[in-house]
């Protein structure tokens, strides 16, 4: 038997890539007994009835997966968001960050299609830009168009298994396309009644781009908090997390608490209120969420 990383999921079968060859593979029964579901980027122990052909026998352990996207054993997630049409999103944005922050993927936010931005857009973009890269965050500005920022992601891909992920229509696929030509990726226009981009990218699948491995992944547009937990929201928020140690209490949620130090920086200004305000809404969503039997 061999090792090898899954690299496609499509159709039921599960595309295999080891030593530099692809083996297109089913899994075996007994994944579907146990309830395992093997996922993009799973690093697998399979049998092989011949060079094309074979049967996935083992899932290895992961160190993380994420629900939506399907995919496994991600090193950093680049969340891919338009500075317009669609129109930039921080609350959206903040969504994702939360998301990708409890899976404890490392996040770089890519903001694309700086071509079309005015001078006085690409200041108020800006502005909410140097706010996240103050909170440790590796942010890009870019145009695969122009091919403006395309350099700076050159280094972050490398040695690296990274997933795209991002709103539709922001140009994920445009922008992988501008970092390795070869693939010619499907793109569609925004819908002008929609206001969204179209959904272009049917499956996941990791490919080699700038001698690392990305995932263009299907768009999505909304994320819930379904595996965090309130007294864990906190962390998914570099800021509040960091303030958080000098709160009076033990467990405090920076609501009503007193001597919540989250809520004096927030007063300060030392702390986004706009992202103070997402962590709020977050929290509710979750206290409000339906418990899991």
């Amino acid at each position: 038997m061999t090792e090898g990383k899954i690299i496609k999921a499509l159709s039921g079968f599960y595309y295999v890539l080891s030593d530099g060859k692809m083996v297109q593979c089913r899994g075996r029964g007994v994944f579907r007994k146990n309830k395992i579901t093997p996922l993009v980027g799973d690093n697998v122990i399979f049998q092989a009835e011949n060079d094309r052909e074979g049967y996935i026998m083992e899932v290895k352990p992961r160190k993380n997966e994420l629900v939506r996207p399907p995919i496994a054993n991600i090193d950093q997630a680049i969340l891919i968001f338009s500075s317009t049409e669609p129109e930039f999103s921080p609350l959206l944005l903040d969504r994702f960050l939360v998301n990708v922050e409890s899976n404890e993927i490392q996040p770089i936010i890519c903001i694309t299609k700086a071509d079309l931005l005015a001078e006085n857009e690409r200041t108020e973009v800006n502005s909410y830009l140097e706010y996240y890269r103050s909170i440790g965050y590796e942010v890009v500005l870019l145009s695969a168009k122009t091919e403006e920022g395309i350099n700076e992601l050159y280094p972050l891909l490398k040695s690296k298994t990274s997933v795209f992920a991002g709103q539709s229509g922001v140009g994920k696929s445009s922008l992988i396309n501008a970092l390795n030509p070869e693939l010619q990726l499907k793109t569609d226009e925004i819908s002008s009644h929609l206001g969204r981009g179209k959904h272009t990218t049917r499956h996941v699948e990791l490919m080699e781009v700038r001698e690392g491995l990305v995932a263009d992944t299907p768009g999505f547009s909304s994320l819930d908090f379904t595996n965090i937990e309130a007294e864990d929201l906190a962390y998914a928020f570099p800021e509040i997390s960091e303030k958080s140690e000098e709160c009076k209490f033990r467990g405090c949620l920076h609501v009503n608490e007193p001597k919540c130090a989250v809520k004096t920086a927030v007063e300060k200004n030392e702390i986004s209120r706009e992202r103070y305000d997402h962590y709020l809404l977050f929290l509710q969503e979750i206290k409000e969420r339906k418990p899991r039997y």
